[in-house]
């Protein structure tokens, strides 16, 4: 073995026992103080993994095909949802890119070079030694090349495998952020879809209302031209009539609304999407509330911020690689010849191999500077993702007391339904008796459809509630999914 061979060869060794350590900080993960139960959480249940939400599609919860065929179109037609799709694609590009940097490179030259020498006098000479002309000669010779080079970058200090760490961890926050936006849209829609239904049942108790109240003029008008009630009754009922009517009349508008915004997140004109109106409601579903440390792991926003942190962790070990020497090793060989018809033989043949040491020895503090810039990205991730983690427990406390508290008024405001509808029957009995004035049954009929609309607005909130609080509780996302798609990759 000849000593350049026993150098190599020491080189390599030296390159392999090194390989196992990497510069710069390993990961690990910021404190946060996570409490052990949610504040707000009263008379709820810790998910368990039979629960519906661990389903995945837990719009599914509330027991409308036409609301999951919706859901099935925007997962696919949503043009927001496209283009977070192609910046994960992008993510994963990268993270291709920084594998590739642990192979070889190669790469192959073939070319012809011609060349020219002024001499003493005109006879220009060629390769051969052949003049032409005379005076001061010029040497014109030819040269044809063909090489095959490979250049391999030992990771020796680790830059490499932080890169790649860094990039990994920027796809899986690529792949967070893609289900964050999926989550937000899907959420969006199903709420969207329960306001619309619920407007409907409030178009169905207004036309009702609206029948009733004719019947109650027509009744009123008998009356007057009987003697029995005076002309301000007949003109209080058709006041209450068509007061009713413009309320029945105004959402209309309210729908057409939320159908639009149905049609664009599913990727179509407004004009494509038509719902038809229907005679049930969707089923309010219990969410079960997982323990609030399950969050870092259901959440896809406060994953993405956490995958942010360890790509931020990652490059402070590439900054702090840059201060050590780069070992290369690069190997050429070809044939080079001056005559196309022998060019490739083996007397033209040629080769080289050796390492190469590079180290950057003065660059003005421009290293310094990189470590003190990747220092401050870290601690600004950190930051964020404590943040994140701190809003979503906000936004699962703020929506488990809306919903408990929507609970107890809806408890209370059924109980003011019953006593209005009775009131109401009891009013109309005594109108058409004649023991009351119309005036009475104006403002009774006024108070039981305002009760009437009340409870369903107050249904609508509740489900409403209930979409925010399963988006604040992850949906049927988990961090597992991340891991899963790094396998899939």
């Amino acid at each position: 073995m000849t000593f350049a061979s026993r150098r190599t060869f020491g080189l390599l060794a030296l390159s392999v026992a090194l390989a196992g350590c990497a510069i710069g900080p390993d990961y690990q993960r910021p404190e946060i103080s996570t409490p052990a139960a949610f504040k707000q959480a009263e008379g709820w249940k810790a998910a368990v993994p039979a629960d519906a939400l661990e389903r995945g599609a837990w719009w599914e919860l509330y027991g409308d095909g036409e609301l999951n065929a919706l859901v099935g179109r925007l997962n696919v037609s949503n043009q927001n949802l496209a283009a977070s799709e192609a910046q994960y694609r992008q993510a994963r590009a990268l993270l291709r890119g920084g594998r590739a940097a642990f192979f070889p490179t190669l790469s192959t030259s073939a070319g012809m070079t011609r060349a020219g020498q002024g001499g003493g006098d005109s006879t220009l000479r060629t390769s051969d030694g052949i003049a032409i002309g005379g005076g001061n000669s010029s040497s014109i010779s030819k040269s044809y090349d063909l090489s095959l080079n490979a250049s391999w970058e030992l990771d020796v200090w680790g830059k490499l495998r932080r890169g790649l760490e860094s990039n990994r961890a920027a796809f899986e926050a690529s792949a967070a952020d893609l289900a964050a936006v999926r989550l937000s849209l899907q959420s969006e829609l199903v709420q969207s879809y329960l306001q619309l239904r619920v407007l409907d049942e409030q178009q169905r108790l207004l036309d009702a209302t609206v029948a009733a109240y004719q019947r109650s003029l027509r009744l009123t008008e008998n009356q007057y031209r009987a003697g029995i009630v005076p002309r301000s009754d007949v003109a209080q009922a058709l006041t209450q009539l068509h007061s009713t009517e413009a309320q029945a009349i105004d959402l209309q508008w309210q729908r057409a609304q939320l159908e639009h915004a149905i049609a664009v997140l599913i990727g179509v004109p407004p004009s494509e999407v038509s719902i038809a109106r229907r005679e049930s409601l969707p089923t309010l579903p219990e969410v079960p509330a997982s323990v609030p440390s399950a969050l870092l792991e259901r959440r896809p926003d406060v994953a993405a911020a956490e995958r942010r942190v360890i790509s931020a962790n990652a490059e402070i070990g590439v900054a702090k690689a840059a201060w050590f020497p780069d070992l290369t090793i690069s190997a050429t060989g070809g044939y080079r010849g001056s005559s196309f018809a022998d060019w490739i033989n083996l007397p033209n043949r040629f080769w080289s191999v050796g390492p190469q040491l590079a180290l950057t020895l003065f660059d003005g503090g421009r290293r310094s500077a990189e470590s003190e810039r990747v220092e401050a990205v870290y601690d600004q991730t950190v930051a964020q993702y404590r943040q994140a983690v701190l809003d979503s427990f906000r936004e699962v406390e703020d929506y488990l007391v809306q919903q408990r508290v929507l609970g107890r008024e809806a408890e209370v405001q059924a109980q003011a339904l019953d006593a209005a509808r009775e009131s109401l029957r009891l009013i109309d009995n005594q109108y058409r008796a004649g023991t009351v004035d119309y005036n009475s049954v104006v403002n009774v009929q006024a108070t039981a459809l305002s009760n009437e609309r009340n409870a369903l607005t107050l249904l609508g909130s509740r489900l409403t509630a209930s979409v925010q609080l399963i988006a604040a509780l992850g949906g049927g996302w988990d961090v597992q999914q991340l891991e899963e798609g790094e396998e899939s990759e």
